[in-house]
């Protein structure tokens, strides 16, 4: 199945352009301005996304994830996986949103999510970027994706509804299909909702204790370590640590979580790479178990992920 998207937001989709464009018309109808609350209304959980309503989607995924499928006319496999998304996407019961965008007839969305080929699959979570899977994949795998983005969502606080009003007017959300999570999983999502990140970090520590072949929780370890660590800490003051002590790791490593966060994924693997050769072997340990760490996150089958490995496996031996 395809590697979980935990933390993927790729530092190569640039969608901050279209924040500001001028909305034409929008996918959420006048429901979207209360995008920042638990529940808004929609005309529908499949919507059909342009370049001119594109801010109107970014709005929207601050309240919950929303999938992004990039179509063609012409494109076979789109076909078929459009479909199986609009079905699992229903089965969610407002927690996520469907967006169908033609690639064909919006060229610079379709750039702007690297759409190489088609169908395309990404996701917005909370006006940022996270890639799925390229390809019609079969239905199982793609709920298996899209269980994982929502436990992205949880990590990150975006844990909104979206409702869809009957004819008359009133809302009438579809009941939510409730996952049964591990109950140290669920655990580590209720620290983290409460703002509790140790006793996270501790949850899944456990999990992975219990069944070391736990993807999920290697991945959400790493994740919730990333936002427990940058807790307190400002750019500007991680920056300007590691500009007047370019050989200190620890500021090196903060400044590399900082690149991470904020998406620029090939910066934070540059940085811990160029410094591994002047290390100590302490030194070299702290930054290998970094970028360990960085993978779970990013996601091992994800190109630059293979050629940072590739680097350090170099650089190793």
């Amino acid at each position: 199945m395809p590697t979980p998207p935990f933390g993927n937001l790729r530092g190569g989709i640039d969608l901050s352009p279209l924040v500001n464009r001028q909305q034409a018309s929008s996918p959420a109808g006048d429901g979207a301005a209360a995008a920042g609350g638990q529940a808004i209304a929609v005309p529908s959980l499949v919507l059909e996304g342009t370049e001119a309503n594109f801010a109107q989607v970014l709005e929207l995924s601050r309240t919950v994830p929303v999938i992004v499928d990039l179509w063609a006319e012409w494109c076979e496999p789109c076909k078929q996986l459009s479909p199986a998304l609009e079905r699992l996407v229903a089965g969610y019961g407002g927690q996520m949103l469907l967006v169908t965008i033609d690639a064909d007839a919006n060229p610079q969305l379709a750039q702007a999510f690297q759409a190489e080929s088609l169908p395309t699959v990404a996701a917005v979570l909370g006006g940022r970027p996270v890639s799925l899977f390229v390809g019609a994949l079969p239905e199982d795998q793609i709920k298996q994706v899209l269980d994982q983005l929502l436990q992205l969502a949880a990590q990150n606080g975006v844990t909104g509804r979206v409702t869809v009003p009957d004819a008359e007017g009133d809302a009438a959300p579809e009941e939510p299909v409730e996952e049964s999570l591990p109950p140290h999983h669920a655990e580590a999502y209720a620290a983290i909702e409460r703002g509790d990140y140790e006793a996270a970090i501790a949850e899944y520590k456990t999990a992975i204790a219990q069944n070391p072949a736990d993807s999920l929780a290697v991945a959400g370890l790493a994740q919730v370590s990333l936002i427990s660590r940058l807790r307190g800490k400002t750019l500007d003051g991680v920056r300007n640590a590691a500009a007047a002590k370019p050989t200190d790791l620890e500021a090196q490593l903060d400044v590399a979580d900082v690149d991470l966060s904020g998406g620029h994924v090939e910066d934070a693997f540059d940085r811990l790479l160029n410094l591994f050769p002047t290390l100590d072997a302490d030194g070299k340990n702290a930054v290998r178990t970094r970028l360990l760490d960085y993978f779970e996150i990013v996601g091992a089958e994800e190109p630059r992920v293979s050629a940072a490995r590739r680097r350090l496996t170099n650089l190793l031996y």
